[in-house]
């Protein structure tokens, strides 16, 4: 390769690196658990929290959501939106929820773990650099969702939520998130935890920078 197609392919290789910088309010990522499989697209904008400056307001999501967890047959049904927020009261003494904090409401906690009102809570926040505790009393934290998460309506009629439940010291690995669908009727599936996201927000991070060295090691090259 001579020095003009290096010093164009690291041309290239920058405008690619401004072009992710400059879109960088979208993010792109798959979800896999028990029966879950998703591919999910999401937008936000400079918009935040009223409590929390560091979570970013979703503006918009699409993708394709499956889950055959607890004899669903949901398979490939297209994400429509995100279900609007409607700014609900967290449980007395929660002091620590963010002012997006909202709530789908179930006829009854039936599919909901033992004790859980009958409700999903969601603020369609996102926190690129991992959300701190917001819930008092719940000290875990740490996912790119917090423990209320993103909630998005399904072309079935179904919505589904994404949430995070941190990072539990001693577990080795990273936030651990959870799913969860209902629809009027009441909740069809409940997982507070198993699901894996990949890639995690801090991966374009670090491709960045990578990127941004191998340049400069290039242009340096060039130079000599």
């Amino acid at each position: 390769m001579t020095r003009k197609q290096i010093a164009v392919s690291a041309t290239m290789l920058l405008t690619a690196l401004l072009s992710v910088a400059a879109n960088a309010n979208t993010y792109a990522f798959n979800v896999t658990g028990p029966g879950v499989n998703a591919t999910i697209q999401l937008t936000y904008g400079t918009a935040t929290d009223s409590k929390y400056s560091n979570a970013y307001e979703i503006t918009s999501v699409s993708g394709w959501f499956t889950d055959t967890h607890n004899g669903l047959n949901i398979v490939n049904a297209p994400i429509l939106g995100l279900e609007p927020l409607n700014y609900a009261s967290p449980t007395s003494g929660n002091l620590a929820a963010p002012a997006d904090f909202s709530k789908f409401y179930l006829p009854s906690s039936a599919g909901l773990p033992p004790g859980h009102p009958p409700s999903i809570t969601y603020d369609n926040l996102f926190w690129p650099a991992g959300s701190p505790v917001t819930a008092t009393g719940y000290p875990f934290s740490g996912g790119f969702f917090d423990i209320y998460g993103m909630m998005f309506q399904l072309g079935n009629g179904d919505v589904a939520g994404l949430w995070s439940i941190g990072t539990h010291s001693g577990s080795g690995a990273g936030p651990i998130y959870g799913v969860g669908v209902a629809n009027a009727n009441g909740a069809l599936d409940y997982q507070r935890s198993g699901l894996t996201p990949s890639p995690e927000p801090g991966t374009f991070v670090m491709l960045g920078s990578g990127v941004i060295g191998l340049a400069g090691m290039v242009r340096r090259k060039i130079g000599r």
